[in-house]
C-alpha cells in the first residue's frame, strides 16, 4: 500500500522516497545487477540525510 504523499519540500516526503529506494535495494532477484541494488541503497541514504536540513530550514510563514 502506498504511503501518504507530501509536498516535495516536506521532510516526510524525503523519508518516503528514502524508504522506497531501500525497498527496491532489498529486492534481490535473478538478473538484477549488484551495482543497481547498491545505487538504490545509496539513494536511500542520501534522501534520508536530505530530510534533516529540510526539516531544520528557516520557514517563511
Amino acid at each position: 500500500m502506498p504511503r501518504e504523499r507530501f509536498a516535495p519540500d516536506e521532510p516526510r516526503e524525503w523519508l518516503n522516497r528514502s524508504r522506497s529506494n531501500l525497498m527496491r535495494a532489498r529486492r534481490v532477484e535473478v538478473g538484477i545487477y549488484l551495482e543497481d541494488l547498491c545505487f538504490d541503497a545509496q539513494q536511500a541514504a542520501e534522501k534520508a540525510i536530505k530530510a534533516v536540513p529540510t526539516e531544520h530550514r528557516p520557514r517563511c510563514d
